[in-house]
C-alpha cells in the first residue's frame, strides 16, 4: 500500500501528470476490498483486488519502459512508495510466464485450450488473449 502523503516527501518532476490515476485506482483499491464477500470462493474475492495492484504496476511500468514518459528518478520513487510492485514488474521483463504449459490461460489463445472453461487461479480471467 503507498505510503501517506505528506509535505516531507520531496515529490519528483512528473509526479502531477501521474498522481491522479493513481489516486484514482487507490480509491478502486479501498473499494475492492472492503465488497463483501458472501457466497464467494476464497480465490474469487482475492481477484478484484489482484487486478488493481497489477493495473497500477501495468501503468507505471507501460509509462517508464513501453512509452518512456517518466523519468527514471519517478520510476524509482513509485517503486520505493508502494504505488507499484517492484518484483511483478521484474516478471513483466522477463520473456516468460509461469501456468499452463508455461504461458497463464489469460494468454492462451481460445483456439490452442481445451474446450472446458478454466479461469485462471490468479486473476480470474478466462481468456483475454489477442488474437482471438
Amino acid at each position: 500500500m503507498p505510503k501517506i502523503k505528506t509535505n516531507r516527501i520531496k515529490y519528483p518532476t512528473g509526479w502531477e501528470l501521474i498522481e491522479p490515476t493513481l489516486r484514482e485506482l487507490e480509491a478502486k483499491m479501498r473499494e475492492a476490498e472492503n465488497d463483501p464477500h458472501d457466497g464467494k470462493r476464497k480465490c474469487e474475492t482475492l481477484w478484484p483486488i489482484f487486478r488493481i495492484a497489477h493495473q497500477k504496476s501495468r501503468y507505471i511500468y507501460d509509462l517508464y519502459h513501453r512509452r518512456s514518459e517518466i523519468s527514471k528518478e519517478l520510476y524509482e520513487f513509485c517503486l520505493d512508495q508502494g504505488y507499484a510492485d517492484r518484483n511483478l514488474i521484474a516478471k513483466w521483463k522477463k520473456p516468460r510466464d509461469h501456468n499452463f504449459a508455461t504461458t497463464c490461460v489469460c494468454r492462451v489463445p481460445k483456439h490452442l485450450r481445451e474446450e472446458k472453461v478454466i479461469e485462471c487461479v490468479h486473476c480470474g480471467c478466462g481468456g483475454c488473449a489477442s488474437g482471438d
